[in-house]
C-alpha cells in the first residue's frame, strides 16, 4: 500500500491561499526535501494523519507507508488516536511502524490513547523513540516554523457549547475543556516561530465535524479552541477523531483548519494514508535566517 496525497499550501505567518502543487511533485515520494533544504529554505512540507488506532495484530500494516514520509515531507504529524484501546503493547507496534521515518515527528494523544489510563505511559514511549508528543509543549522545527499541541477536549460549537452550570460533574467536564484551552494559550504564546502550526485531537470548529450525525458534534470538540487559534495567528491547524467529518474549515478568523483522520483521507482514495501540506516561507521569514 503506497502512499497518495492531497496537497495545500499556506503562506509564512497568517494564513495564505491554497494552490495545488506543480506535476513534477505529484509522483510517488515527491522531491527530496533534505536536497531542498540544503540549497537553503524556501518552503516545509508537513504529512499528517491520525486515527490509526493500531492494535497488537496491525503490526507492519503501516510501516512501508510511514517509510515513504522521508522523501516526501520534512515533519510528519500525528494526530492522535494512534493506538485502538490505548495499551503501552499497541503503542509499541506504532513504535515499530514508525521506526524508518528519518524526519521530525510530532505527535498529540487521542482520546483512545487514553482509554486504559496510561497515557503518560504512551508518551514516554513515543518520546523514547525521539516522537515530540506535545501537551501544551511545542516543538520547534527550525526558525521559521514551530508547533504548538495539545489532546483538546469536547463541549459542542456556536450556541450549543456546554456552559459551566450545574451539577459538578458538568463543572468538571468543562474544565477539562477549559483546562485543553489553557494548555493550547500558554503554548501559542510560548512559540517565537513566524509560523505556527498547530496540532489537536478534537476539532476546534464544526466545519470539519460536518457529515458527523449533529446529535454527536458536542463529542467531537469544541470552538473554545478556536479563539487562540485566531487570537495568536496561527498558520494551519490539523486535528483527527472526526472520522465522517469533512477535510477542510477555517475559524471565524480564517486559519485553515484540516481533519486528517485516516478515515477522511481514505474516503475517496482507499490508498491515502497521509496528508501532504506545503508552507511556503515568505521573504521576511527568510531574511531572519
Amino acid at each position: 500500500m503506497l502512499p497518495k496525497r492531497i496537497d495545500s499550501e499556506v503562506k509564512s505567518g497568517r494564513t495564505g491561499g491554497s494552490a495545488q502543487a506543480g506535476d513534477d511533485d505529484r509522483r510517488l515520494g515527491g522531491p527530496d526535501r533534505r536536497q531542498i533544504g540544503a540549497a537553503g529554505i524556501r518552503s516545509v512540507r508537513i504529512a499528517a494523519v491520525g486515527d490509526i488506532h493500531c492494535g497488537v495484530e496491525d503490526a507492519g500494516s503501516y510501516r512501508d507507508v510511514f517509510a515513504h514520509v522521508n522523501p516526501d515531507a520534512d515533519v510528519l504529524v500525528l494526530t492522535g488516536d494512534l493506538t485502538r484501546h490505548g495499551l503501552a503493547a499497541e503503542m509499541r507496534v506504532v513504535v515499530g511502524e514508525l521506526q524508518d521515518v528519518k524526519v521530525p515527528v510530532v505527535a498529540v494523544l487521542g482520546n483512545h490513547d487514553y482509554e486504559a489510563g496510561e497515557q503518560e505511559v504512551l508518551a514516554e514511549i513515543l518520546r523514547a523513540r525521539g516522537v515530540h508528543v506535545l501537551q501544551g509543549d511545542t516543538f520547534v522545527l527550525n526558525e521559521h516554523v514551530g508547533f504548538a499541541g495539545v489532546k483538546g477536549f469536547m463541549g459542542g460549537f456556536g450556541r450549543g457549547t456546554l456552559t459551566a452550570f450545574g451539577e459538578p460533574e458538568t463543572k468538571a467536564f468543562v474544565a477539562s475543556a477549559l483546562d485543553e484551552v489553557r494548555k493550547l494559550e500558554t503554548a501559542l504564546r510560548e512559540l517565537a516561530t513566524p509560523v505556527r502550526v498547530v496540532v489537536l485531537h478534537y476539532a476546534p470548529i464544526a466545519g470539519t465535524v460536518i457529515g458527523e450525525p449533529e446529535v454527536i458534534f458536542p463529542f467531537l470538540g469544541t470552538d473554545r479552541l478556536a479563539e487562540p487559534l485566531d487570537r495568536f495567528q496561527a498558520s494551519v491547524v490539523f486535528h483527527g477523531h472526526a472520522h465522517s467529518g469533512s477535510f477542510r474549515g477555517e475559524t471565524p478568523g480564517g486559519v485553515p483548519v484540516f481533519n486528517v483522520a485516516l478515515p477522511i483521507l481514505r474516503r475517496e482514495n482507499a490508498d491515502r494514508s497521509y496528508y501532504l501540506h506545503d508552507i511556503t516561507l515568505e521573504p521576511a521569514s527568510l531574511s531572519a535566517r
